[in-house]
């Protein structure tokens, strides 16, 4: 589908974003993503694999608004996924978190990694002759099922990657883009005061 008949999906409706995080994810991206979509005014929804209380990776303790059995069935059209270590191991490890990916893509919507997250997609095999980007050394980059790129973001269809918690920010804008359009991208990015829109 084309970024246009994407966004035509949210026309009536704030999309619904499912952000799980795990014990060990990065806390910045974690942090940056779910603030980002927030205030674009997506339906975000954060949840924790078995507990709602989460001790990021440098001892940052992060509230889930759901443990993941308790909205497990709730349609959603984005997924992303925060990095850091041994988060991003966990949700790999988790196949309620596989199983979700693969569904919410074959229904029609986006799937997002960062940082060591894009581990996620390639084990639920759907990076599977597409590009992709992580933070070195969390994907196998000769691997010739999939093309490995360096670049910030990766966008190949309906599959985000990116490398990590520098590039956090703007992968965020990306999504937003993405799913509600530059307009909107627009509107949240200038309340930030990023340094590249004030000068």
């Amino acid at each position: 589908m084309s970024g246009q008949t994407d966004r035509a999906r949210f026309t009536e409706k704030a999309p619904s974003v499912l952000i799980p995080l795990a014990p060990g994810c990065e806390e910045l991206e974690a942090v940056t993503i779910i603030d980002l979509l927030r205030r674009a005014a997506m339906n975000v929804r954060v949840v924790g694999l078995n507990q709602t209380e989460i001790t990021a990776s440098r001892g940052v303790r992060l509230i889930a608004d759901y443990r993941l059995d308790n909205i497990i069935e709730h349609p959603f059209d984005l997924m992303v996924m925060p990095g850091g270590m041994p988060g991003a191991q966990h949700l790999a490890n988790d196949e309620r978190i596989l199983q979700l990916a693969r569904r919410i893509y074959a229904e029609g919507g986006f799937v997002a990694a960062i940082c060591a997250a894009p581990k996620v997609l390639w084990k639920a095999g759907l990076l599977k002759g597409r590009k992709a980007t992580s933070f070195p050394g969390h994907l196998p980059e000769d691997n010739p099922a999939f093309t490995y790129l360096e670049d910030p973001i990766v966008t190949d269809g309906r599959i985000v990657t990116s490398r990590g918690p520098g590039t956090a920010m703007d992968f965020t804008l990306h999504l937003i883009a993405l799913l509600l359009g530059q307009e909107k991208r627009i509107e949240v990015e200038s309340l930030l005061m990023r340094p590249q829109l004030m000068d």
